[in-house]
């Protein structure tokens, strides 16, 4: 079937490449793109590696406008899927038929607080939109007390850019921080960094809030109760799946592609709504460039099916916080200590590869000057890929 009607769902950056790489394999049909949000699509990570940190009005979120001249509805949600009919119903009524569907609805912030989201003057915020990154700007400019519940990447770059603006911070997290995401090695970097800049971490299982006349507090499953003026919660995100019930498409409540991206021939998923063959099994890896790169391969795996490359994923990650920035290519969370490690320039920065159980390596640099390609080079190859070319013999 040809296609000349494509839809997709959700204007976030897996959206956005997903048209970007249509238009690149040569659809020139009517593409529509259906958003939640008001706005155009913009840079999640720096919401909280630049906005705490910057003087900006957060300029460094912003990315170049759109050029696939799609038909954007913006401020609309996607509230069903009927896949026999071809059809993406919205809220409020009208439907978008489709020969071809891309599903790039992302996902969203996961709370304490049960029941309706409450708005920007609750003590629970999160961080995952612009309004949620105005909102805790405003809040944190005051210097409040803040607890910021949970210890991975978004919750220690939170916690990080409140003490850089004066906060009194105390991160609670029921492991070390950052070992889920990066292992013990790299964490404890990254904890004894946040530890000198004054950073109080607690432990003590899982976090409940207790809601009260005098305010909203923390309470952990060991019995420690915590207060704050501002709670911040970072305990991971959801799939926003919730318009696909009924639509076939889930497996065991999620939505799992191929190798392609797809779900039936005529309709792909990329991105943090879902789940992907890797080399270590079928995962959900919420990460910018993940998105970006299984966008690029849905888009030309739904315009050439079978004829389509395959997803080769690698990942990349990046983080700063407490006076550090790393930047990892490989699989996550690495064990033990490194199996190669270069110092750089000072005490803080250093280039290390992990050889990993299955073979594959895992690079990381921590403050060190390396070109992504060349990471990625120490990745696969290991240290011998640092060393320059031997010169060809004559």
């Amino acid at each position: 079937m040809t296609m000349r009607r494509i839809v997709v769902v959700g204007n976030g950056i897996a959206g956005l490449t997903a048209c970007d790489s249509l238009r690149s394999a040569g659809f020139d049909g009517e593409l529509t793109v259906v958003g939640a949000e008001h706005h155009h699509p913009y840079s999640r990570p720096a919401l909280s590696k630049a906005l705490l940190h910057g003087d900006d009005g957060l300029q460094a979120h912003e990315l170049p406008e759109p050029t696939h001249e799609a038909t954007e509805l913006l401020g609309v949600s996607a509230s069903g899927l009927d896949i026999d009919a071809r059809v993406v119903r919205l809220d409020g009524g009208g439907e978008l038929p489709y020969d071809g569907l891309v599903i790039a609805s992302g996902s969203r912030a996961k709370r304490l607080a049960t029941g309706p989201r409450h708005d920007g003057s609750a003590r629970e915020l999160t961080l995952r939109t612009i309004e949620d990154a105005i909102t805790l700007k405003q809040r944190v400019a005051s210097r409040p007390s803040v607890l910021v519940v949970g210890g991975g990447p978004l919750g220690m770059e939170v916690a990080s850019g409140c003490l850089h603006l004066g906060c009194e911070v105390t991160l609670i997290s029921d492991v070390k921080p950052l070992s889920r995401q990066l292992g013990d090695h790299l964490s404890e970097k990254f904890t004894s960094a946040a530890a000198r800049r004054g950073l109080r971490v607690v432990g003590g299982g899982k976090a409940r809030l207790i809601d009260s006349d005098a305010g909203t507090r923390v309470a952990l499953a060991d019995g420690t109760e915590l207060e704050a003026e501002l709670i911040v919660t970072a305990i991971g995100d959801e799939p926003n799946i919730d318009w696909l019930s009924g639509s076939k498409l889930l497996v065991d409540g999620s939505l799992r592609v191929d190798t392609r991206g797809r779900l039936r021939p005529e309709i792909v998923a990329a991105g943090d709504v879902a789940f992907f063959p890797t080399l270590r099994g079928v995962e959900r890896v919420p990460l910018w460039t993940s998105a970006i790169e299984q966008a690029k391969v849905a888009a030309v795996g739904l315009l050439k099916g079978d004829a389509a490359p395959e997803f080769n994923f690698q990942p990349y990650f990046w983080t700063e916080g407490f006076g550090l920035s790393l930047k990892s290519v490989g699989f996550t969370p690495v064990v033990g200590a490194p199996d190669y490690c270069e110092p750089g320039e000072d005490r803080e920065s250093m280039l290390l590869r992990w050889e990993n159980k299955d073979g594959s390596g895992t690079a990381a640099a921590i403050n060190y000057r390396i070109p992504i390609p060349k990471l990625r080079r120490l990745a696969d190859a290991g240290p011998a890929a640092l060393r320059p070319a031997a010169p060809a013999r004559v």
